[in-house]
């Protein structure tokens, strides 16, 4: 039998979906939302970029477990159409819309202050927006483009709610960052675009262990005030998180996470055990892994000293003059 045929051979075809069967069944969390009794009726919830992919399904959760949930979306036109569905399919009509472009401060302070207006409580913020494969570009506040949507944005947004949150307590923080935050990089200049080298995920796992860096701090600084924070590894998630890299790029990541990769559902299971499960109350400064499990984040993200010192520059950076 030649090479060529051995390569067509039907029992590649049956091993192939045997090996696809056996890493669906792996993904799975050993932690699964619908076993989980929690209800969150008369709690308030705020989810960003909640109109598609694993943001959504957080969202339809915490609608489901009768949440007031705030979908901060920056489309108005695709989170109206979230709305709808996730008010459709929980019976919740208490879902809301309000825009936000997390890469801009002035909207970040312009949503921030509606909520303070018109929330009285504030009991769940989930960071979960996020991009990879932005273009070199600065935003107007002159931060890099990923810098800005992915870390400095959420951080200025968590800081400006923080009050609202102690008064709600007990209240939890969720902020999705990545198992590829381990390959990220620590250099302050990046937030100004310098320094970097745009090249497929490069700049995003920067910005991801600035996440767990500065969601560790918060802890740090929220303790005793009955607010927690923790930060999430998703898992490899099939989503439009990658719309900004080449068709090439995407296709191949596609083709190959329809049969391996989570299901944006799937993705959202561990930022919701984090948010609603019963053992995790109490729980803060920890990052868990995709498998709803403890773990030890990048060396970096345990280093105290580097934590005050981004926390600092991240809150001067992000004051209003």
């Amino acid at each position: 039998m030649s090479w060529l045929a051995l390569f067509f051979h039907p029992a590649w075809a049956l091993s192939t979906a045997l090996l696809a069967l056996v890493v669906r069944l792996q993904r799975r969390a050993r932690w699964e939302p619908s076993a989980c009794a929690a209800l969150l009726r008369g709690k308030t919830t705020v989810v960003t970029g909640a109109n598609t992919g694993i943001g959504k399904f957080i969202a339809m959760d915490f609608a489901r477990r009768g949440a007031r949930v705030i979908l901060a979306c920056r489309s108005e036109a695709r989170g109206t159409a979230a709305l709808k569905e996730i008010r459709e399919k929980t019976g919740n009509s208490d879902v809301h819309l309000r825009l936000v472009d997390l890469s801009s401060l002035d909207s970040v302070r312009e949503f921030a202050h509606r909520i303070l207006e018109e929330e009285k409580a504030l009991h769940i913020l989930v960071n979960n927006a996020a991009a990879s494969g932005l273009p070199r570009q600065l935003t107007k506040d002159g931060f890099e483009m990923s810098f800005a949507t992915n870390h400095l944005g959420p951080f200025h947004l968590t800081n400006l709610l923080l009050d609202l949150m102690k008064c709600s307590a007990p209240a939890r923080i969720v902020t999705l960052s990545s198992v590829n935050h381990k390959k990220g990089q620590v250099d302050f200049s990046h937030f100004h675009g310098e320094n970097l080298t745009y090249f497929m995920d490069k700049v995003y796992n920067h910005t991801k262990l600035h996440n767990v860096i500065c969601t560790n701090e918060l802890a740090r600084r929220l303790e005793g005030t009955g607010v927690t924070a923790n930060s999430v590894h998703p898992g490899i998630v099939l989503t439009d998180v990658i719309r900004n890299y080449p068709f090439a790029v995407r296709f191949l990541f596609n083709l190959i996470g329809f049969f391996f990769f989570k299901s944006p559902e799937e993705g959202a299971v561990s930022s919701i055990y984090c948010a609603v499960a019963e053992e995790t109350q109490g729980i803060t400064g920890k990052y868990f892994d995709s498998d709803c499990s403890l773990a030890l984040p990048a060396p970096l993200a345990r280093d105290a000293a580097l934590a005050v010192k981004d926390f600092e520059i991240c809150e001067r950076l992000t004051s209003k003059l």
